[in-house]
């Protein structure tokens, strides 16, 4: 493969991820309902250092995005919990669901710009254990709220599902479109679990009590294998009378953590990795917040242009399939044949675990290019953000030996 203009860095300070790790995803308030979000995290962070003996003292900084957390620094939380030592510090990033690609974003940029060292950065979401939130009222008696406001009165701030909607009436997505799109991604996230391709990057959790006792977590439970495209036909709308979107198109929400260990070329070749994905650019753009969910495509689209890239030359694609309307709205306004993206299916079959969500697509990715490795492999992640942003990743594969 050719290469691109993209720029590469010096090996001392091109970043690279050489390993990526991921909790099962699933369903919020079911089997880790129990398990708080730096329990969730930890035991990732302790199998990232194993799969590649970084020592824990090499670590640079824990690097984690976190959207409904109770606040204190969820990262430094996990990392002493993870058995890092009292030296390795920990930044929690809060940019809601792109807090865990942004997270990945700022430990490559620390490397970049010659941080040197290890970092651990990834993102976590327990939303079965978040905590209540509430505003102090005049009286100062707690006045408890559902979500956060993103935006704004002025710019409206919709809920994800009516900005969902407003994003399929916008750009003409219909119905028969979302529910195609979510049915394949049911569809190839059983067929890929069945061949066993999730298996080498979960780390399986203690679940809760059952009556066996205290059972364990080990794969996905989002994928439906009942769904039929007549069965996503009968779901009604679920946001707006008369819309298109529904319960069946969209992700639910779900518990989960996913981390990477990235460092620069030249750190890498030091740990004996022989492969990973170089971090080459990456972006992140605002839209107008009723139209939240094309935050991506405005991101990738300034991504690609200033890589002198078009859509035609990326191999890999993973999208965060919050919703079926802005999963296509983006690919479309990108050249991206919906097909081509989320080889394995994505957040409508496997779950949204907010702040994690960004991270898993970087370890689906890594776990692509190593299924069929291709020198100079282009991919790219991409997700939207509540309150009208969204933030892409352009990474290439290469041996490193």
């Amino acid at each position: 493969m050719a290469e691109t203009p993209s720029r590469i860095l010096p090996d001392d300070r091109q970043p690279v991820i050489i390993a990526a790790r991921r909790t099962p995803i699933c369903r919020a308030n079911g089997v880790l309902k129990t398990v708080r979000a730096h329990e969730l995290l930890a035991p990732v962070l302790r199998r990232l250092l194993s799969d590649t003996g970084v020592a824990p003292d090499r670590v640079a900084d824990v690097v984690i995005g976190n959207a409904v957390g109770g606040g204190g620094n969820v990262a430094r939380l996990a990392a002493l919990d993870a058995g890092l030592p009292v030296s390795v510090p920990g930044l929690t990033v809060d940019r809601q669901c792109g807090s865990g690609l942004d997270a990945i974003v700022l430990a490559s940029r620390l490397v970049a710009a010659g941080g040197g060292g290890v970092y651990l950065a990834g993102g976590v979401e327990s939303i079965s254990t978040a905590p209540l939130r509430a505003h102090r009222g005049r009286d100062g008696a707690p006045e408890f709220f559902a979500r956060a406001q993103f935006a704004p009165g002025r710019y409206g701030d919709p809920d994800m599902g009516a900005a969902a909607e407003n994003v399929a009436a916008h750009f003409g997505v219909s119905r028969d479109r979302q529910d195609a799109v979510a049915l394949r991604s049911h569809q190839r996230a059983l067929a890929s679990a069945a061949a066993g391709f999730f298996d080498a990057e979960i780390v399986a959790l203690p679940g809760g009590s059952g009556p066996d006792g205290v059972f364990t977590a080990g794969s996905d439970d989002g994928p439906r294998r009942g769904l039929t495209a007549a069965v996503l036909a009968r779901f009604p709308p679920a946001f707006a009378a008369g819309g298109t979107v529904t319960a069946g198109n969209s992700c639910f929400d779900a518990d989960g953590a996913a981390a990477v260990v990235i460092t620069s070329v030249k750190g890498a070749r030091e740990l004996g990795a022989a492969d990973g994905l170089l971090v080459r650019e990456t972006d992140t753009a605002g839209v107008d917040p009723q139209l939240l969910g094309i935050g991506a495509a405005a991101a990738a689209e300034r991504l690609l242009e200033r890589s002198g890239l078009t859509a035609a030359e990326l191999g890999l694609v993973e999208f965060n399939e919050a919703f079926a309307s802005q999963t296509i709205a983006c690919l479309d306004q990108l050249g991206i044949a919906p097909e081509r993206a989320n080889l394995d299916g994505g957040a409508l079959a496997l779950g949204h675990a907010y702040g994690a969500s960004g991270a898993v697509l970087i370890t689906r990715l890594l776990a692509q290019a190593r299924r069929s490795p291709v020198e100079g492999q282009l991919a790219l992640a991409l997700i939207s953000i509540a309150g009208g942003m969204g933030t892409a990743a352009l990474l290439e594969y290469r041996t490193l030996s």
